[in-house]
């Protein structure tokens, strides 16, 4: 219902002002109301003076304006964060750069945006590209940065992050444009990371934009969905082809070795051999030719040397006894019977042989073997 509808509040009318009956139309009296402003203030701090008339009305607007700048000089403390820097503008200018803590502005004067200096900010690009060989790939990259200086990100170009989102397209086509598809989609992913955030790096010095490129992973790459069945093939081809040789290189850094350290022992195992067996002519060669004057001088006494050396050579491990027959029957000789017996693989009963120089062997059987056995107390043979 409007204020000076007939019927308003019981058949009276009320304007804005709390004027009833529609009487002294108009708002109320400016003095009037600091008037009461200042009589409520001088009851608030105590004050008995009189009330604000014409003469009071400066005091009043004294106390209003000191409290006023109370109010203002408190509320204009403020706190930055440790990883945070204050961008102070006066008037919409800048002014300066505040540091981490408590810090205070002009209230209505000063204006402060705070920038996160230390987080590490991602933003992604990614579209479709065309290669050098024509071919068309899809490219998905992330570069990470952080803000190096708060006035250039928030003032030097409209938006930083935009302005980083469009240099990352641009680098990343610039680049997908100068390689071949097998080299994005295989061995040259790292080659071109790198010329990526070189490129970005090159594009920010220009428009200095206070940000710093911290990385960049290049994510995926890959065909049009309509032939990647075909790249999956040669990529897998390629895989295969790579793990071949990997495993003919491995098999031959194991077999190649062996082969050369086995080689190498023959080499000189067969110089050896070949020094022994050289080694042995000369001394036979040298022997002989030492005997040759002995030989010379008493042929007969250096033969039969040579024979005997030659037969002990020959049964020094059998169990043959070989005896001198010229040297008749009264000798005695001494056998070491416990050593051939020994010596003698245990046989069923036969005969055992004895040979002379002549060539004559003599055969003892078992009986008088075993005679010979009795008679061992002494550990003496009789031929």
């Amino acid at each position: 219902m409007a204020w000076n509808e007939p019927g308003n509040n019981g058949g009276q009318d009320k304007d804005p002002w709390g004027n009833r009956g529609g009487r002294d139309q108009g708002p109320p009296d400016l003095d009037e109301i600091f008037g009461k402003l200042g009589r409520k203030l001088n009851g608030l701090f105590g004050g008995s003076g009189p009330s604000l008339g014409g003469g009071g009305s400066a005091a009043g607007l004294g106390v209003i304006a000191v409290v006023g700048a109370v109010i203002w000089g408190i509320s204009g403390f403020y706190t930055i964060g440790e990883a945070e820097r204050g961008v102070i503008l006066r008037f919409g200018e800048y002014n300066r750069i505040e540091q981490p803590g408590l810090n205070w502005k002009a209230n209505f004067i000063d204006d402060v945006r705070t920038v996160n200096v230390e987080a590490i900010r991602s933003l992604r690009g990614s579209g479709l590209m065309l290669t050098k060989d024509e071919n068309v790939v899809r490219v998905e990259m992330d570069v990470q940065y952080r803000v190096a200086d708060p006035k250039k990100y928030l003032y030097a170009v409209t938006s930083a992050d935009d302005s980083l989102r469009q240099a990352t397209d641009s680098a990343l086509r610039a680049v997908i444009g100068d390689a071949v598809m097998d080299e994005i989609l295989t061995t040259g992913r790292q080659v071109i990371r790198e010329r990526t955030q070189v490129e970005i790096n090159r594009i920010i010095d220009r428009y200095d934009m206070g940000i710093q490129v911290v990385d960049v992973n290049f994510q995926t790459a890959r065909p049009p969905e309509q032939v990647k069945d075909a790249f999956d093939d040669a990529i897998a081809a390629r895989e295969d082809e790579e793990r071949f040789i990997r495993e003919a290189e491995a098999y031959r850094n194991d077999i190649l070795p062996k082969a050369t350290g086995r080689a190498e022992r023959l080499k000189k195992e067969a110089l050896g051999y070949k020094e022994k067996t050289v080694n042995e002519a000369q001394g036979e060669v040298a022997q002989f030719e030492k005997l040759l004057p002995e030989y010379a001088a008493a042929p007969d006494v250096t033969r039969s040397r040579l024979y005997l050396e030659a037969m002990e050579s020959v049964f020094e491990n059998t169990s043959k006894v070989l005896i001198d027959s010229k040297s008749g029957g009264g000798n005695l000789l001494y056998l070491p019977l416990d050593k051939l017996m020994s010596q003698r693989p245990q046989q069923s009963s036969g005969a055992q042989p004895v040979s002379q120089p002549n060539g004559i062997e003599l055969e003892r059987s078992s009986t008088d073997t075993q005679s010979q056995s009795g008679r061992s107390n002494s550990r003496q043979g009789r031929f």
